[in-house]
């Protein structure tokens, strides 16, 4: 009903290597193929793992975009390493991927020991998604948090746009800097060099960006009906200036009262998508729970519409505390959901066994289980 037949392929994280990540001094992991569970009590270091997971997919933490402060405290460096392939005996074609982050100095980040010259090189080759207790900032944060959203996807499947985002990113802020410019006044000339640029990568951007959200309305949809059982009806529209006319002419209809403020009014740093439920602004209208139904509906049609786009990979899928503030019946549905076949390697960390049993009794998959407490992660034999 939601998801489509097609060939994919994996990357299968068969063994995670940390050393001093947060507050995980030492840990590796033989990982199953298809569940992982993480148990332990809030605070324990459970989401460490998973934002060790997520390092090594996008270079980045998952909550912290300083390096230096995922290093364990009073400790020089901190290291990941992730040993990944195909499927689960394959140890001929395996990736490895490290990175090495010491204070005061560039981290290296490697493939099968050799650096990346660029960052963005990486990003893709091991699709992944996330769900998390902070996917509510989605609904009821700021416009940057969803652009964000479509950024992550977008950025998994097309580096294009990664190259698009940074030549906008340059133009926009070249032009903010002579926007704040008093005395001489900004020139007119190098104002119009940058919005041209402002508008053509914008525009690149907005065509991109409409089609992911044209595609992913229809999927999401079906996951939010699964999920709470057909009891609301919600709805998600991608609002952009771009859709006002050419956007090098929205960009200098406003120039004046640009120059009045000092940064660009207009242009597609200021996209955003608006969130329904029943025809009203999901912000104000969502319980807590129709609130995470939202974002956990969001977030697996984000891992549909990855499985099916270039790369044609399957994303490891995080799954981040996703029980609480769920009555009994929606989580019933995403247990139903998590453990098909549709699905390929998954990481779930829970505060206690109630709702993995659920997930593993429901299914037939190979799993492991792992305790953490304090940072320090033993493997339960099941």
């Amino acid at each position: 009903m939601i998801f489509f037949s097609y060939l994919c392929t994996q990357m299968i994280l068969r063994k995670l290597t940390i050393l001093n990540y947060k507050n995980i001094q030492e840990a590796v992991l033989e990982l199953s193929p298809k569940i992982n569970c993480l148990i332990g009590h809030n605070g324990v270091g459970k989401t460490n793992v998973l934002d060790a997971v997520y390092y090594l997919s996008f270079c980045r933490s998952a909550s912290n975009p300083i390096d230096s402060q995922v290093i364990r405290h009073e400790e020089p460096f901190c290291m990941i390493e992730g040993l990944y392939s195909e499927t689960p005996e394959d140890t001929e074609d395996s990736e490895l991927i490290s990175c090495g982050i010491k204070r005061g100095v560039k981290k290296h980040f490697k493939r099968n020991k050799k650096e990346y010259k660029r960052l963005s090189e990486h990003i893709g080759l091991i699709p992944l998604v996330v769900v998390s207790p902070s996917d509510t900032l989605l609904i009821e944060g700021g416009s940057e948090e969803r652009r964000r959203l479509m950024d992550m996807v977008i950025s998994q499947y097309d580096r294009s746009y990664i190259e698009a985002l940074a030549r906008y990113n340059n133009a926009h802020q070249q032009r903010n800097t002579l926007l704040k410019q008093e005395d001489p006044a900004p020139d007119p000339m190098l104002l119009q060099i940058w919005e041209e640029q402002m508008a053509v990568s914008g525009e690149e951007i907005f065509r991109k960006r409409d089609a992911f959200v044209k595609e992913l309305v229809p999927l999401f949809q079906q996951f939010y009906d699964k999920i709470s059982s057909g009891r609301e009806r919600v709805g998600l529209n991608y609002l952009s200036h771009c859709q006002r006319g050419p956007l090098l002419e929205v960009i200098q209809r406003d120039r004046a009262k640009d120059l009045a403020v000092g940064f660009s009014l207009h242009g597609i740093h200021r996209d955003d998508l608006e969130f329904t439920l029943d025809g009203h602004l999901m912000k104000r209208e969502g319980s807590q729970g129709q609130n995470k139904t939202f974002a956990i509906a969001l977030k697996l049609a984000q891992f549909d519409f990855l499985k099916r786009t270039a790369s044609k990979t399957t994303p490891l899928l995080l799954l981040d505390d996703i029980f609480d503030k769920l009555d009994a019946e929606r989580v019933e549905q995403i247990v139903r959901l998590v453990s098909g076949d549709a699905f390929g390697q998954i990481f779930i960390t829970d505060t206690n066994r109630d709702h993995l049993d659920q997930i593993l009794k429901a299914s037939a998959l190979d799993y492991k289980i792992f305790y953490v407490d304090n940072g320090e992660i033993t493997q339960k034999d099941v």
